[in-house]
């Protein structure tokens, strides 16, 4: 087909098929619009096939096994327990699978276009999309631009996707690794280093900073887990070079040399922007290389979008799905924005983490003078009965005006509890609007209530010998 000869007309056509892109479709077409999604691989993107749907079989088996080695005291005896990793690489696929699945019958039943391919801009309002050895044009009144990203690999590190790996290959590899080196100190970095720590690896942990991104308190506790489960970790260092070779893997940190039998590297995203002829159309781009968007995600183009990855931000599901919904309601005419102060960051580690609003640091160094409350677990009733006693609850108040300016929780349930936090921060909720409810007894939201009955000295279960230390008194 020679390009210009015959150009398919869709009200929007949207790049990408992942989180962002299959949501913005969804919505788009709840509003009326005719919408064409296109994804060069699998549907689902990243998330579904390679990043988080995967991550989380692998944390969920390591929760699995832990919890049955634990399960002698509710009284459930076995003899022996066997780990096997193909199996739960089997349930992962099938799991990616059905939820594939799901995806494609939500386009259709919403009459969304799916189309296989790779695009890339022709002009402003025309793209071209090839697929194997066919070729279409289309000419779209709005676009969006739903990428992703795909892992960032510094330089000196050479991924082979069997001993040196990275977030795409981790969750399949065929063996176990006898001594697994984690390079990073994100999210997956550290729910890959305590879930491979469960299965049987000897890990240690590289991170380049002196500590990780969390409240210092979440930070004291990873560093007390990770010693625990026998996680070693090495701070304020970086990987100059790495090579595999059929047994092994070198890892040179600056001036010591490492071996080990795998290397996972967890060192950021980069947005996957390089083959879609963003710069023939003029789409402006920020000075780290992301494309620039404003509270609608609108682009410096006004009929072209831009949500998840390909724009600056944490590289998060969540943060690409908000976005999605944004810009299909924008294109339709609907006052809607993004606004991420608030948003949550999340790890299923064993204990899980997970923290909104600001640290008790950057409180302080926004010039808040602050009262904070802190519950150990440990003086929870059903963390007790689940045996899940490590951790605690944070939060983060002003001392002024009693506003609620953060939460940062690890242990049993943080990841389920933290949208109490996003909503009270979003609601602007004082110290009065967490005492004045009653909560579910027994359960680890009590400990949220404790938390911030601790700045009242009010709290029933923290004794006053555990008060002292946590506060220092």
């Amino acid at each position: 087909m020679v390009v210009g000869e015959l150009a398919h007309e869709r009200d929007l056509i949207i790049i990408g098929g992942g989180p962002g892109g299959y949501h913005a479709a969804i919505r788009a077409a709840q509003l009326g619009q005719s919408v064409t999604l296109i994804e060069r691989e699998e549907f689902g993107g990243v998330c579904l096939n390679k990043g988080c749907i995967p991550t989380k079989v692998f944390t969920k088996g390591a929760n699995k096994l832990a919890s049955i080695r634990k399960a002698g005291q509710f009284g459930i005896e076995s003899d022996s327990i066997h780990f096997n990793l193909h199996t739960l690489q089997t349930h992962k696929e099938k799991t990616i699978h059905q939820l594939r699945k799901g995806i494609a019958a939500l386009c259709k039943a919403n009459k969304v276009e799916l189309l296989s391919g790779s695009a890339f801009f022709l002009a402003e309002d025309r793209i071209g999309v090839e697929n194997g050895d066919q070729y279409a044009v289309y000419r779209f009144k709005h676009a969006i631009i739903a990428t992703g990203s795909s892992p960032f690999i510094p330089a000196g590190i050479e991924i082979d996707h069997k001993r040196i790996v990275d977030s795409w290959s981790m969750t399949k590899i065929e063996t176990i690794p006898e001594t697994l080196f984690v390079y990073g100190h994100d999210y997956i970095a550290l729910e890959m280093a305590m879930a491979f720590s469960i299965f049987g690896s000897h890990v240690t942990l590289i991170i380049e900073k002196n500590d990780f991104p969390f409240d210092q308190a979440i930070n004291r506790e990873i560093k007390r887990v990770f010693k625990k489960n026998g996680i070693k970790i090495i701070r304020n260092a970086a990987i100059s070079s790495a090579v595999a070779n059929e047994s092994s893997v070198s890892i040179n940190l600056e001036k010591e040399i490492h071996t080990c039998t795998h290397l996972f590297v967890s060192t950021g995203q980069k947005p996957n922007i390089d083959n879609l002829g963003i710069n023939r159309i003029g789409i402006e781009m920020t000075a780290s290389g992301f494309i620039q968007v404003n509270k609608q995600c609108l682009t410096s183009i006004p009929s072209i979008f831009a949500i998840g990855d390909v724009t600056e931000g944490p590289a998060l599901a969540v943060r690409a799905i908000r976005q999605g919904k944004a810009a299909a309601e924008a294109i339709a005419g609907i006052s809607s924005e993004v606004d991420f102060s608030f948003l949550p960051t999340v790890a299923h580690t064993l204990p899980p983490i997970a923290s909104v609003g600001l640290t008790e640091q950057e409180a302080c160094e926004q010039g808040y003078q602050v009262n904070v409350g802190q519950f150990p677990l440990s003086s929870s009733g059903i963390a007790a009965i689940s045996g899940e006693r490590d951790g605690f609850i944070k939060v983060i108040i002003d001392k002024e005006s009693q506003l609620f300016l953060g939460m940062h929780m690890m242990g049993y349930g943080a990841v389920e509890l933290i949208t109490s936090g996003v909503f009270s921060l979003e609601m602007a909720a004082r110290d009065e609007d967490w005492l004045f409810p009653t909560y579910p007894h027994p359960s680890i939201n009590e400990g949220m209530l404790e938390a911030v009955e601790s700045i009242k000295k009010q709290a029933i279960h923290i004794p006053p010998a555990i008060r002292n230390e946590i506060y220092k008194v």
